[in-house]
């Protein structure tokens, strides 16, 4: 395999990272259906030494900024949406909301912040939204989205299921899970919702609220997190359902080149069905993994890192699919493999 300093110069993927998105500043979506107790969670966050220093943006749903009023006492920095959805027609007020704090950050205009929540509307997919962060250069060059945070009624999320589709691509999108309520939902609901949560997205932890309460950090920092582990025959989501989960693994490193044309195939094939692939690649030539995330067409500038997290080097990859299954990865991979003349 070439050298990818051969072919892109001596920094083929910019200068190496400590750790994804050093450098820019974090950004935590926080979604969930309506009532879910997003606004209570950004609250208790916000209140505990660990939410110092964060901006906040909400995203309300209807005329009266209720949740904007209930945030404003605990963040200095708030800027309400007031257009519906930030997947569609409010996305381009929360890139303006997102570069005006940065702007207005680097003016001095507002106090300094370390991090950004986005609170979505409860009717919101969250799939456009993190297609904002690869779409817009000036949010990509100051933000990196650190993780999406799903909260779940316990009580209602049965109900929910039923009457809401955006409730599955919540959960299936998440990078965590936080289960709101289940001090007063009978404990045969919570268990079988943990199951049912689980299947549809494996690879994400479930948290119960009681737990971040007793550390916030959950909330903004999927490093402060155990991760699943990535397993080649994960679950995928149940039969019933558009979606699937599942993770890739592979011990030998990948030519960059050669990793860039599997994925161009996968997107130029059925790219409107990856809404989400993101994980660690081993790429010849690299000392530590470069960190790669896809949604859809669309894909984020890839970063190495300077070590590997989690010991062996290994290429990790989690995908998040509508009607594609691990078997139709796997068999890209291995065709696009073959044509370059190695084994998968």
């Amino acid at each position: 395999m070439r050298d990818p300093a051969a072919l892109f110069g001596s920094r083929p993927f910019g200068r190496a990272l400590s750790r994804p998105g050093a450098g820019r500043i974090p950004v935590t979506v926080v979604t969930g259906f309506l009532g879910a107790g997003k606004t209570t969670l950004i609250r208790a966050a916000l209140a505990h030494p660990s939410g110092a220093r964060t901006a906040v943006i909400v995203n309300e749903f209807g005329e009266a900024g209720i949740d904007d009023v209930l945030l404003r006492t605990s963040s200095e920095q708030v800027a309400l949406i007031g257009n519906g959805c930030i997947c569609c027609a409010a996305k381009t007020d929360l890139h303006r909301a997102l570069r005006n704090l940065a702007a207005e950050r680097e003016t001095g205009l507002v106090p300094p912040f370390d991090r950004v929540v986005v609170e979505t509307s409860g009717v919101s997919e969250p799939g456009p939204l993190i297609q904002s962060f690869a779409t817009d250069r000036t949010v990509a060059t100051h933000y990196a989205l650190e993780g999406l945070v799903t909260v779940v009624d316990a009580v209602l999320a049965a109900r929910t299921r039923e009457m809401a589709p955006t409730f599955t691509e919540q959960v299936v999108l998440a990078d965590r899970i936080l289960l709101s309520k289940t001090d007063i939902a009978a404990p045969g609901v919570v268990a079988d919702l943990r199951l049912h949560l689980a299947a549809l997205n494996p690879e994400a932890p479930i948290l119960d609220a009681a737990e971040m309460r007793a550390d916030p950090t959950a909330l903004f920092s999927g490093r402060a997190l155990k991760r699943a582990p990535f397993h080649c025959d994960a679950p995928t989501a149940p039969a019933d359902s558009l979606y699937d989960t599942f993770s890739l693994e592979f011990d030998a490193p990948f030519d960059w080149p050669v990793f860039t044309r599997i994925m161009d195939t996968l997107t130029g094939l059925r790219g409107d069905d990856l809404l989400r692939v993101k994980g660690f690649v081993q790429v010849s030539g690299c000392p530590g993994p470069v960190v790669v995330h896809y949604v859809q067409h669309l894909s984020a500038p890839p970063e190495e890192l300077t070590a590997w997290p989690e010991g062996t080097p290994r290429t990790r990859l989690v995908f998040i699919t509508r009607g594609l299954g691990r078997a139709r990865i796997a068999a890209v991979f291995a065709a696009v493999l073959a044509l370059a003349g190695l084994a998968p």
